[in-house]
Formats: structure tokens, sequence, C-alpha cells
């Protein structure tokens, strides 16, 4: 977890303004979801891997006979835990609100979590999600607006050329079972197939044979890996085709195609998909298309999401379509070049010990109405660290107060 100085902080929330309006302007509104929920709902098997490590809060009022007795069972011990994602209290909102809001809702979440990470670089236990969901929604419209919406945030931070791989959690389904994999052992087999990047085809493989009862289907997967992958770029339903077992075919090859054609419309001749049938997402509460967001300037994904149509149903009762869209804020802030700062004029009003307070309010009211972000500084005997200080800070001019002027007399002059 991590203090952030006035200028980092100032940077964040320029970002942060970038990515909240082009949100906006694509339709989506944004709501707040307390920073805690239920234990139960945050350790109901849906959270993969995260829920093992959220931050779990201790029921106030035990007493050490009651810590004893539940020592070896950490759910009786807790009733509440920190957030680990935004998804799962979105679902919760949603569940319980559903009654005030529209039959397809989409939804910004910009907010910080929590996971008891191991400390390395680049792993936070505290860091900041920005989330687009769309609730209602079972068509693929509702993807092609979360991957137009996400690329276009994008391009406005200046990140243009990103792209978006893509694949659906029903071809993986349906690639496994092509292969020979019994069902029980599938969940294990994709946990290794995402490894696919970090230790290649043969490093998987091998993993595949330790873990798995299978080997036929083994064998049949890896041979399928050592294949000639399809060559050229490009993202139409003959390529998906070619890039799959032969003869796979299913619903979610069309909506992949169909989502293809309607973001070329949105983007233009390029289409930024590309089609990666070992693309897993760990989350566990993916039943349909899975997403991540590339760019070429770093070797990393800045975000990704999927479909999860059976979350809500867990607490509504009801099956409801929902699919979402997470940019990984932390990421992208390091990323975006810091042009223009803050674009209103800043002015340090350096004065003499001696100016009278009353003086000091009325010039700083008066430059504030003027649209001026401003800062009375007394004079130091050593002017320069405060000037240099104060440029550090984003503020653009600096002006010299003695008694009795007021803001016309002031003579304003650049800093840096």
């Amino acid at each position: 977890m991590r203090d952030f100085l006035p200028a980092d902080k100032a940077r964040r929330e320029r970002v942060l303004a970038v990515i909240r309006e082009r949100y906006r302007s694509h339709g989506f509104d944004e709501i707040e979801t307390p920073v805690m929920e239920d234990h139960a709902r945050l350790h109901a098997g849906i959270g993969g891997d995260n829920e093992k490590l959220a931050y779990n809060v201790l029921k106030r009022g035990l007493d050490a006979d009651a810590v004893r007795a539940a020592a070896d069972d950490p759910a009786a011990l807790t009733d509440l835990g920190l957030r680990y994602d935004l998804t799962v209290p979105l679902a919760r909102f949603y569940a319980s609100n559903r009654a005030e809001l529209p039959a397809v809702f989409r939804s910004v979440q910009i907010a910080p979590v929590w996971r008891a990470e191991r400390p390395q670089k680049g792993r936070y236990r505290q860091f900041m999600q920005c989330d687009i969901d769309i609730i209602g929604d079972a068509s693929t419209r509702a993807e092609v607006e979360l991957i137009t919406a996400t690329l276009d945030t994008l391009d406005a931070l200046g990140l243009q050329g990103g792209s978006v791989r893509i694949n659906d959690r029903r071809l993986l389904d349906a690639m496994l079972e092509y292969f020979g994999f019994p069902e029980a052992e599938r969940p294990g087999v994709l946990i290794t197939i995402d490894k696919l990047d970090k230790i290649g085809p043969d490093g998987v493989a091998a993993e595949l044979r330790e873990r798995s009862s299978s080997p036929a289907a083994v064998d049949a997967f890896a041979g399928f890996l050592a294949r000639e992958r399809p060559e050229g770029a490009g993202f139409d339903e003959a390529r998906i085709r070619a890039a799959l077992p032969e003869g796979l075919d299913g619903d979610a090859v069309a909506a992949l195609s169909e989502i293809g054609d309607a973001v070329a419309a949105a983007r233009g001749a390029r289409v930024p998909l590309e089609f990666d049938p070992f693309l897993v997402r760990g989350m566990g509460y993916y039943t349909g298309t899975i997403f991540e967001v590339a760019h070429p300037s770093v070797s990393y994904s800045l975000g990704g999401g999927g479909r999860y149509d059976g979350m809500i149903g867990r607490f509504l009762g009801q099956q409801v379509p929902a699919v979402g869209f997470s940019i990984g804020f932390e990421r992208i802030v390091d990323l975006v070049a810091d042009h223009a700062g803050d674009a209103r004029e800043a002015v340090v009003l350096v004065h003499d010990q001696d100016v009278p307070v009353a003086q000091l309010a009325a010039l700083k009211a008066a430059f504030v109405a003027r649209g001026c972000r401003v800062r009375l500084e007394r004079r130091p005997k050593n002017l320069k660290p405060l000037l240099d200080r104060a440029t550090a800070d984003g503020y653009s001019h600096f002006a010299a107060v003695r008694a009795g002027m007021d803001a016309d007399s002031l003579e304003l002059k650049p800093l840096g």
C-alpha cells in the first residue's frame, strides 16, 4: 500500500478524469459500492484464487473463548471482508437495486480494491480498478460497446494502437472435450493452459502430463499445440475456425465473428481484435466471451474481462446476462504522457512577513475569482528552493507581495 505525493496524486486524478469522461460519453453511469462485503459473498467460490487473497474482518465482540472455539474455522471468526475486485460487489448491487435501474444497465466503478499479495515489484495490496459492465444484454452488442469504449479510452489517454485478444470459454470447454479431458480435470487443465505464454508449449505439455490422468488427451492437445499456426493478420470467421481443431463449431464462433464486424464498423478498416484460442482468464465466473487489451509499448496486458452470465443469478434467484471490462489503472497511469497538467493559470503569491492576513485573503480571493489556482507562501531567506518546489507542483507564475498592494499592482513572473 502506498502514499502519493501531491504531484503523483494530481497526475492520477488527471488520468482518472479522462477515463471517467470517455466512459460517460459511451453511455455508462458511475456507481459506488461499500469497501466491505459479507464474508460468505466474497468466498462463494466465484472469485477464483483472489478469494485466497481477501482481507477478512474479525467479528466484533468476540471474547477469548469464542476465538479459541473457532480457531480452525475462519468463517466463524469473520463476517465481513474487504472487496478483492469490483465485480462481486456489482452483482450484489444490481440484485439489491434492480427495481430502480434500467433494463440494460451500463455501470462504471472506479475504486480501490484490496488483496493480500506478497510484496514484489508491480504487485500492490491496495490498487485502483476501473470497471465498465453491461447487465441485462445477452447480445454481442454488449461486448462491442465494452471493447469500443475501452479502446476509445486508451486513445484519449494517448495510447493509440491498442488491440484486444479475444476468446470464448465455450470454445475452451469444447476444445478440452474434443481432446478427451474428463470434465472434472478441465479446471486444472485451464490453469496450466493459462501459463502458455510463460512456459511455452513444451512446458504446458509436461505439466499436463504430471497433472492429468488422461495421457491420450494430453498427447492430442500437445499435437495441436505443435501444429503450424495460421499466418497473417485479420479477424473473421474463417481465421477463427482455422485456429481451432478441425470440425469444432458452435454459436461462439459466429458470435465472435459478429463482434469483429461491429468493432470494425466502429473503429474503421483495421479490426483491433486477435483471436487467441488459448486465452483463459483465471476468474471462475466467466461463462462466454473473454478478452484482454494489449498495447505494443508493453509486453503485459493492460486489462481484461468477459461475460459472467451466471453470477448475478446467485444473488437474485434468476439468471441475468452480464459482461464487463476492467482496465489496469496502475499499469496505465505510468504509460500516459503528462503533457498539460492543470490547464488553469497557477500562481504562487510570495508575501513579506508584515503583510496583513486580510490583504492576503483578499488577494487570494481575487485570483481565485479569475479562475487561477493560488498558493500563499511567506518569503524565505532563500527563494529558489520555494520556487523550484512550486514549479514541481505545477505552478506557472509567482508574484512578490508587499503590504498595501492589490491584485492589479502585482507583477506575475513565469516559473521554470
